[in-house]
């Protein structure tokens, strides 16, 4: 399971703590399909860790139904009060159209949540500090991406390095200079 987390700007225009999307896989590649979470404010390790717990359990509550499965098209959104809220759509056998809403409790988010920090505390750790430091490009979208791989019904997430990928921006950016011979 692959999520990309994204810490939006502009915290104002969303009453909730964080989105969560799904992307399928398109039928013609061998990509994979992604979780998109999206913060808003100012990221912590409990919002973060609640906000993963929440593309977990969207994963989870199909019950062996569709609206589980990676083909599913998912958008639910995160309350720090309230819980997950949102609804899940996919095709059936025949073709048509279903649709389900989804509703993860506060209670279920907050013990998946302290699951993954038990299990993941120092990357989640590791991502927020990703996300909140000072010196992405300027115009550079703050997103991340972490890849959850089988533990406890779930994946182990790896972070790709932030520096490798801070530098090959700043290099695409003409800000890396070789000061050799000068």
């Amino acid at each position: 399971m692959d999520v990309l987390v994204m810490l939006e700007e502009n915290p104002d225009q969303s009453p909730v703590l964080a989105h969560v999307n799904s992307v399928p896989a398109p039928l013609d590649s061998e990509r994979p399909s992604r979780d998109i979470v999206t913060l808003y404010g100012d990221p912590s390790t409990e919002s973060v860790a609640l906000a993963l717990a929440a593309a977990v359990e969207c994963h989870r509550s199909g019950d062996g139904e569709a609206a589980g499965s990676l083909e599913s098209i998912r958008h639910v959104g995160v309350w720090a009060e309230r819980g997950a809220v949102g609804d899940a759509a996919w095709r059936d056998s025949s073709g048509q159209l279903v649709t389900r809403d989804l509703e993860i409790p506060l209670e279920i988010l907050h013990a998946t949540a302290t699951e993954l920090m038990r299990e993941f505390g120092q990357v989640i750790g590791r991502l927020v500090a990703g996300l909140s430091m000072p010196d992405w490009p300027e115009g550079a979208r703050r997103a991340i991406t972490v890849s959850l791989g089988p533990v406890f019904g779930l994946t182990a997430p790896v972070l790709k390095p932030l520096e490798s990928v801070l530098e090959r921006w700043r290099e695409a950016d003409s800000l890396a200079f070789d000061y050799e011979g000068e």
